[in-house]
């Protein structure tokens, strides 16, 4: 079968520092190609770079002929003939992709009109075509409306109907899904097949979620310090990777299948990847292996593999990998995980919340501001930790899972419910109990580089929660040392600025900052999910062995399902502000009752494309309600696939009655008038 897109020996350079190295690939019509990395590795500058998008700082030389015809050094007119006509690109960020001040429907007619001789009026048709076809409701009335009155994945399905508006041969997706929800990316992930099914492209699929290449992917491509460093069949690649550096990414993922068996470390890939323009002589990864032997140092290995195959790796060992069927454990170090907690201690909770609400007014006008109605962002939330126990709290954003968070680290009389923190009621607090109680709750920030003062040393900011609770410098003089060794960093270190080390560096010293005042509870809101995967686990491991030396407890927020099942105890899912599931995590997971909690772990890939293909999908209609809305009855309602197959008295309960929270199993409660268990694995 004839290529529609070949890649020839690209490379690209910024001002002597190159940023791709040498890669090569084809695509044929129909065909998905996955590329993955770490942050660096050259994955979106490729995708930028094929389509000529890159800055003029740029230099780029190489190949990229599409169906024949070269388009490195084409000139612009070639060029502008082929963006979005014959190759089109699907952005990372759909709201800094379009222009703020058009509407939705204006731009992707203006994308049919730049390549097709049609009128406006027959171009705003296609127009509501494309956005009926990528899923969006009301595509008529929606095609009316500014970016900033769409949602994230409904900016990204938008993005995806402007990509497809003259039928493409290739889409290039960059990164499509980021930082997306879980249920979110399943409905953007299933508009990609529609709009690949119905138009015949092919596409290069850029992502670091093994999972979504996993699922979608027909072929990979993993890079390395600007080059491939191995490429095969998707389900050869992670059944057999021949490369160390892919199976520490594998081995890196945590595993949402993985509910009932006994916890396992994560496989954190050491060191960091080279700066652009500092390449170690030899292999780029060797100093990041522990496979590396002489021969490693001297030439970097070609991309190479056995006659008549199509899986290559760039590894002088990638042979002897193969013949040994080497995993990510029997090549990268692991440290032992503690068992889980799976029953409650008879101590007094660390954190119990009872019906807890928060609501903000809603205000109309700029000048004259009167109140039209309230936010209901929290309404009914219940939460239990005890000592040495992680709750993990999920749900989509606009859950309320932040909201709680403040509620709690507030301190303060709660508008509704009951607050306690080890054993006080937050009703009753002096601002001297408060201040004392500070220094026992610790928050670790979702952005690492963000929550430290770039213009402070790492010693001074580890200090300031020590100074705060009026520590004498004796003692912050010796707590700095043990804190930045007990999370895995050198005392020297403590000089240095937060811009000298790398994120996962950074997220340490978050948690030592977090630490210093031994604390009794540390929340954790979404501390990974900035990091790449190789990262990740490491961090989460520092977390686990910390818990388990300290005896600390954690309340750890995260949209990532597969990271809540890999470190917590007990979970609680959190719907349009109320607590819908909660229990412990194995049992859960193994059998969730409530068609929401269903629906997340459905929708969450894994990083099996034997396993994922064969899953059963539970797509949730749109988006959450908004929650100026305080519907009577059940409030998920109008996305539940078990009430659309509800007789009319079943339907008019749910409509009705407010589910409350009822025991299952024996550690379960779910929000469900009809709770059914579904297999989601």
């Amino acid at each position: 079968m004839t290529a529609v897109l070949e890649v020839r020996d690209l490379a690209v350079d910024f001002a002597g520092s190159p940023a791709v190295r040498g890669v090569g690939f084809e695509l044929e019509r129909g065909e998905v190609l996955g590329i993955v990395g770490e942050s660096g590795s050259g994955k979106s500058v490729t995708a930028l770079a094929v389509l000529g998008l890159l800055p003029h700082t740029a230099t780029v030389s190489g190949s990229v002929r599409l169906d024949g015809t070269e388009l490195i050094g084409a000139p612009e007119a070639t060029l502008n003939s082929v963006r979005g006509a014959r190759i089109a690109m699907v952005f990372q960020d759909p709201l800094s992709a379009f222009t703020p001040v058009y509407r939705i429907g204006e731009q992707i007619a203006e994308a049919v009109r730049a390549h097709q001789d049609i009128s406006k009026e027959k171009a705003a048709l296609r127009a509501v075509e494309l956005l009926d076809l990528v899923g969006i409701p009301e595509p008529h009335i929606r095609a009316a409306a500014f970016p900033h009155e769409f949602s994230g994945g409904m900016r990204q399905r938008a993005m995806i109907a402007m990509a497809v508006a003259n039928d493409p041969d290739v889409i290039l997706a960059d990164e499509p899904t980021t930082a997306l929800d879980v249920t979110i990316q399943a409905q953007v992930l299933d508009v990609l097949r529609t709009v690949r099914r119905e138009t015949g492209a092919a596409m290069v699929l850029v992502s670091h979620d093994l999972g979504v290449i996993a699922g979608s992917a027909d072929r990979v491509a993993v890079m390395y310090a600007g080059r491939v460093v191995e490429t095969a069949p998707v389900e050869e690649l992670f059944a057999r990777p021949r490369m160390p550096y892919t199976l520490g990414l594998i081995g890196a993922v945590p595993r949402l299948d993985s509910a009932g068996q006994a916890p396992v470390a994560l496989v954190p890939v050491p060191g960091a990847p080279p700066a652009v323009g500092a390449l170690p002589p030899g292999c780029p990864f060797a100093p990041r292996c522990p496979l590396a032997v002489d021969a490693c140092l001297d030439t970097e290995p070609a991309l190479t593999g056995s006659e008549g195959t199509a899986h290559l790796a760039a590894c002088v060992r990638a042979d002897e990998i193969a013949e040994r069927a080497l995993g990510p454990t029997d090549v990268f170090p692991v440290p032992e995980i503690p068992a889980r907690t799976t029953e409650h201690t008879d101590t007094v909770p660390v954190l119990r919340v009872r019906d807890l609400a928060k609501t903000f007014p809603l205000y109309k006008g700029s000048v004259f501001k009167r109140r039209i109605g309230s936010v209901h962002a929290v309404d009914g939330v219940d939460l239990d930790i005890r000592q040495g126990e992680t709750l993990g709290l999920v749900g989509e954003s606009g859950s309320g899972k932040s909201t709680t968070l403040y509620e709690i680290l507030g301190l303060r009389p709660p508008e509704r419910g009951v607050v306690e923190v080890l054993g006080s009621s937050t009703a009753d607090l002096t601002s001297r109990q408060v201040h004392a109680l500070r220094a026992r709750l610790q928050l670790v920030f979702q952005d690492p580089m963000a929550s430290l003062d770039p213009r402070m040393p790492v010693g001074d900011i580890i200090a300031e929660p020590l100074r705060a609770q009026g520590a004498d410098r004796a003692r912050i003089g010796r707590r700095i040392p043990e804190l930045l060794r007990l999370v895995g960093l050198e005392p020297s270190h403590a000089a240095r600025f937060p811009h000298e080390f790398s994120g996962g560096q950074r997220q340490r010293i978050g948690i030592a900052r977090a630490l210093s005042v031994e604390p009794d509870l540390l929340v954790l809101d979404e501390p990974v999910s900035a990091l790449d995967v190789s990262i990740q686990a490491g961090v989460l491991n520092l977390l686990q062995q910390l818990k388990a030396e300290l005896g600390l407890a954690y309340l750890f927020v995260s949209h990532d399902l597969s990271v809540v099942q890999h470190i917590a105890d007990r979970v609680s899912v959190m719907y349009l502000g109320r607590t819908v599931e909660a229990g412990a995590v194995d049992e859960v997971f193994a059998t969730p009752r409530h068609p929401y909690t269903q629906a997340l772990l459905s929708a969450v890939p894994l990083p099996d494309p034997v396993r994922e293909r064969r899953r059963e999908r539970i797509l949730l209609a749109g988006d959450p309600p908004s929650p100026t809305r305080r519907e009577e009855g059940c409030r998920f309602r109008g996305r539940c696939p078990v009430f659309a197959g509800l007789d009319a008295g079943d339907k008019a309960r749910c409509e009705s009655e407010l589910p409350a929270l009822l025991p299952y199993g024996t550690d379960q409660v779910a929000a469900c008038h009809f709770p059914r268990v579904r297999e989601v694995f």
